[in-house]
């Protein structure tokens, strides 16, 4: 059993692209503690980098940088095989482009996080792991990575001496080995916002989650993603935040 005195709350932010929006960033950034900003490939334009930079800047938000496979019409959540050289300098290329939007807001870009496919492939995928590690030692900065403990991912990232961030979900089903169920499965979101709440407050102070299966599985984690583009994201967010608070947990960013 594991106790956290505080933990980190991250969501996935910035993700739209021209007219299109898809979350309540101002709403979400009064909430969380750290920000995923969409770097133009699986959402983001240059435009939303800014406006989100800026306001993350003025609440004292951390600033994470959301790599993902290009692939805006399936909004990062398609499995591409990408050369490993070549992932490596599009996940150090889209670091750069949100750098510019945070250093002009008075900030910075504290993290890396894959998105959706990628976050996933990396999960297992030792080559992809290892280009986005690289990619991320080429942006400089020695920038943590945020993603899944025991991740050929979280691998990677320490034989190239990056600092490592563990992080859960409280909103995403996990399978008795720990590892999160696959979108394309039925139940793989959490949608009942009571459950969620219970859930977050769980892997906050007693380092635990229940799988698919009703199994308690151990999690350490330093930061707890909740994802924006949930109907309702902004109040659930509010929710966690407020039962967290209540449990005597506080809310921390890592970076």
């Amino acid at each position: 059993m594991t106790h956290e005195a505080s933990i980190d709350l991250n969501a996935d932010l910035g993700e739209g692209f021209g007219r299109w929006r898809l979350t309540d960033d101002e709403a979400l950034l009064s909430v969380v503690t750290s920000a995923n900003v969409a770097c133009g490939y699986h959402a983001g334009d240059a435009p939303t980098m800014r406006r989100v930079c800026e306001l993350a800047a003025e609440r004292g938000v951390s600033i994470g940088a959301q790599v993902s496979y290009r692939d805006l019409a399936g909004f990062g959540r398609r499995s591409m095989d990408v050369p490993p050289d070549e992932l490596a300098a599009e996940v150090a290329y889209q670091i750069g482009a949100l750098e510019i939007f945070a250093r002009a807001a008075g900030s910075r870009v504290a993290y890396v996080k894959p998105h959706g496919a990628l976050y996933n492939r990396t999960v297992r995928d030792e080559a992809q792991a290892a280009a986005v590690a690289e990619g991320v030692a080429l942006a400089g900065q020695r920038l943590p990575v945020l993603g899944l403990p025991g991740s050929r991912l979280h691998e990677a990232a320490a034989r190239a001496g990056l600092p490592v961030v563990a992080e859960a979900f409280a909103d995403r089903a996990y399978t008795d080995a720990g590892t999160l169920v696959p979108r394309g499965r039925d139940g793989a979101v959490v949608t009942d916002p009571d459950t969620v709440v219970e859930r977050s407050v769980g892997i906050a102070r007693d380092g635990v989650v229940t799988s698919e299966n009703g199994t308690r599985v151990h999690v350490a984690a330093r930061s707890l993603c909740l994802h924006g583009d949930t109907a309702g994201a902004q109040d659930l967010a509010r929710r966690v935040r407020a039962a967290l608070e209540k449990a005597g947990i506080g809310l921390e960013r890592f970076a």
